[in-house]
C-alpha cells in the first residue's frame, strides 16, 4: 500500500493559512495512497490560480500550463498514454471564465480524464475580483457596489451537456472528498468534481461557517444520479441548502471507445510509427 508521505512534494506552500486548498491537498493525498496510486502514476495538468499551484505541493508528474487551458493538454496527455492517470486541477475562474469553452467541449468528448474546479467564489491570485459564480451583489474590490451579474451553474451546465460523472465536495469534509475523488478518477469517461472551498483572504460572504449551515450530501436520503431531471434539479440548488455528493451519471460511451482506441493495448506514444520522407511532405506545401 502505497503512504500518504510519498506524495510529499518539498516545494514551500504559499496558500493562506486557513485556505481551503489545504482539505483539497490533503483530501488527494489520502485518495492517491487509498488507489495504491505510485507518483509516477500521475500527470497533474493545470492553469494559473492559486488552486493551481495545487500539482507543485504534490509529488507526481505536473504540468503548469497557460490561463484557462488546462483541458487541452490533459487531452492530449491522455490520449498520448492511456495508462496515466490525467488530472486537470484549477479554480472557478481558470475553468469557467477563462478556460469555459474547453470545459464544454471537453465534456462533448467525453475524454477519460478527472477535472477538479476549486470554487472559493472569487479570484483569489489577484486580490479579489468576482468570478463566474460570485453571488449577485457581492462586495468585492472591483464591485464595491456589489456584483451586477448572476452567478453561473456549472454543474447544471454539466448535467444539460450529459456529462459523464457530475459530483460537488466540501474542501472541510476531507473524508467525503477523497471518496469522491476516487470515484471520479475510476469513472470511465470525463469526470468533473467542483470543490466547494472558503477564501478566507477575499470571500467575507461565502465562509466555513456559510457553507457549514447549508451543505448536505445527497447519499443521506434516497437519489438516482442517473436521473437527469432529478439530477438538473440539484445542480441548480443554490442558497439555503447546497447538496454535495455525486449530482450525476451517464452511460455514454468514452472518446476513447468512440474513435476505436480501444483495441490498441500499448500507449500512442510507444507505437511503431510509419517512416516517411519529411522532405517530400514539405515540397506539397513550398
Amino acid at each position: 500500500m502505497t503512504k500518504i508521505e510519498s506524495f510529499n512534494s518539498s516545494d514551500p506552500i504559499a496558500w493562506c493559512p486557513g485556505c481551503g486548498n489545504f482539505g483539497i491537498l490533503n483530501a488527494w493525498k489520502k485518495a492517491l495512497a487509498e488507489m495504491d496510486c505510485k507518483p509516477e502514476d500521475i500527470l497533474m495538468v493545470s492553469g494559473i490560480g492559486q488552486s493551481s499551484k495545487l500539482p507543485h505541493y504534490l509529488l507526481c508528474n505536473t504540468f503548469n500550463g497557460l490561463h484557462g487551458r488546462t483541458l487541452p493538454v490533459a487531452t492530449g496527455a491522455k490520449i498520448a498514454n492511456h495508462k496515466l492517470i490525467v488530472i486537470a486541477d484549477g479554480g472557478d475562474g481558470d475553468g469557467y471564465a477563462e478556460g469555459g469553452n474547453h470545459f464544454i467541449h471537453a465534456m462533448r468528448r467525453n475524454i477519460d480524464i478527472s477535472y477538479f474546479v476549486h470554487n472559493n467564489q472569487i479570484y483569489g491570485l489577484t486580490k479579489g475580483q468576482p468570478s463566474p459564480t460570485s453571488d449577485e451583489n457581492m462586495v468585492t474590490g472591483t464591485t464595491p457596489e456589489g456584483n451586477v451579474l448572476c452567478p453561473e451553474r456549472p454543474l447544471a451546465l454539466a448535467v444539460a451537456s450529459n456529462c459523464s460523472f457530475v459530483a460537488r465536495g466540501y474542501a472541510k469534509e476531507m473524508e467525503h472528498l477523497k471518496d469522491l475523488m476516487i470515484k471520479a478518477v475510476k469513472n470511465k469517461g470525463f469526470s468533473l468534481l467542483e470543490i466547494l472551498q472558503p477564501c478566507v483572504s477575499f470571500n467575507k460572504v461565502n465562509t466555513y461557517d456559510w457553507y457549514e449551515k447549508r451543505v448536505y450530501r445527497l447519499e443521506d436520503k434516497p437519489y438516482d444520479p442517473f436521473d437527469r431531471k432529478e439530477a438538473f434539479q440539484k445542480a441548480l440548488e443554490w442558497g439555503d441548502k447546497i447538496p454535495i455528493g455525486i449530482l450525476f451519471q451517464s452511460r455514454r460511451k468514452t472518446y476513447w471507445e468512440l474513435a476505436g482506441l480501444d483495441k490498441y493495448e500499448e500507449p500512442l506514444f510507444k507505437r511503431e510509427r510509419e517512416k516517411k520522407d519529411l522532405n517530400g511532405i514539405l515540397k506539397e506545401f513550398y
